[in-house]
């Protein structure tokens, strides 16, 4: 069987201690899981499953996400769920969880989605709880740190690497940064996003009610001199808070069906899921891996990048999308057409079903066919997605 997606929605980008501060992150992931089941016009009993993608398992998102969402959510309390952590790729891996389930045929309409709020719960705090309560000695046993030789594992260690290794200056990173806010304001002024955001209530800076309904985190007035400015994470690197993925609050989901639900529930499909493909490599360079994912997807479909429409590559750093770009020979006017999360923001759990909503979205925008997803993850992993817009 085939797997189709019927709905595909998110919440826009709320900065650290921005607009969505006030939302727990059960009630952002259960507001945006309600608006895809409505999108969709199913049944919301229909829904089997619930596959959550969050990172950060700890205080607000701890005791199980994804069953808190659906209970916070307007699904009936019998609608089971399940909680993912594969890193940054978490809710892109829920797609192809959802995906691998409709295909089987042992369910048939199933809730991808994730979340994170990095504001109320933020990075790394559950190894920071651990570390506080004396309990362990971190994530990393000496036996795979002397396997690998190094003493830990940072993705900052690993974006300054490969911004060496394919020579990247760091007026070239900033440049990068610079374009992902300039298609992320025009991409916001054309209305590009309005179908895929769902209006969230917040506090106005007066105190009354409005709508939080574009992405917080993107720099209207953002120039090369500015980002320039902006300190480097380590001295003589090339990496700084600027041409990095932005700490983001949000959620997002995506509705995957077969072909019988298509036909039992009278549903319209967005997109048809062409491939799923996800790899591990060298978890030191760590976010490289999302060049030889491409490379097997692109095998595996039968296909050339040629072939590919749009591309939705994670700008967790500048060099990912970058040495991407080299290593593939993809053409950089298809990439991150709407820009990125330098621009829009990268709330960790929640990218992944964020960015397939950016993505087949653009691909009916425009009148395009095929788009590719891929997003770098911790301990060197990348998920590739192929999608077909119908």
């Amino acid at each position: 069987m085939e797997a189709y997606i019927v709905e595909a929605l998110r919440t826009a980008g709320g900065r650290r201690n921005g607009r969505l501060r006030d939302w727990h992150p059960s009630d952002l992931a259960g507001r945006v899981i309600d608006a895809v089941v409505d999108g969709s016009g199913i049944d919301p009993a229909a829904v089997e499953d619930v596959v959550m993608g969050c990172v950060s398992q700890a205080g607000e998102q701890s005791f199980h996400i994804g069953r808190n969402a659906v209970l916070a959510s307007r699904l009936p309390q019998s609608v089971p769920a399940v909680t993912i952590d594969r890193q940054c790729g978490s809710s892109q891996q829920a797609i192809q969880f959802a995906a691998q389930a409709v295909m089987s045929g042992t369910q048939d309409v199933v809730l991808a989605a994730g979340v994170e709020s990095m504001t109320r719960v933020p990075m790394g705090l559950p190894t920071s709880l651990a570390a506080r309560a004396g309990i362990g000695v971190g994530p990393w046993s000496d036996r795979v740190k002397q396997r690998f030789g190094v003493d830990g594992f940072s993705q900052f260690v690993g974006a300054e690497m490969i911004a060496e290794k394919y020579g990247h200056s760091r007026e070239a990173l900033d440049r990068f940064a610079l374009s992902s806010h300039e298609k992320a304001v025009a991409a916001t002024r054309a209305g590009a996003f309005e179908r895929e955001i769902v209006p969230i209530e917040v506090a106005g800076a007066d105190g009354a009610s409005e709508l939080h309904i574009a992405d917080e985190g993107i720099r209207y007035d953002a120039t090369l001199e500015s980002i320039g400015a902006v300190k480097l994470v380590q001295e003589g690197g090339r990496i700084s808070a600027a041409n990095a993925s932005q700490i983001c609050d949000g959620a997002s989901a995506v509705l995957v069906v077969n072909e019988r639900a298509l036909k039992a529930h009278g549903l319209t499909p967005l997109a048809r899921i062409h491939n799923l493909t996800v790899t591990a490599g060298d978890p030191v360079i760590m976010l490289e891996e999302p060049i030889p994912a491409t490379r097997r997807a692109l095998e595996r479909a039968g296909m050339s990048i040629a072939d590919i429409d749009l591309y939705e590559v994670n700008e967790a750093f500048a060099p990912v999308p970058l040495a991407w770009l080299e290593a593939i020979g993809a053409d950089p006017d298809r990439l991150n057409v709407n820009g990125g999360a330098i621009s829009l923001g990268h709330p960790l759990g929640a990218s992944g079903t964020k960015l397939m909503a950016t993505l087949v979205h653009a691909l009916r925008a425009r009148g395009k066919r095929y788009g590719l997803q891929t997003m770098c993850e911790g301990g060197g992993i990348a998920n590739v997605t192929i999608v077909e817009a119908l």
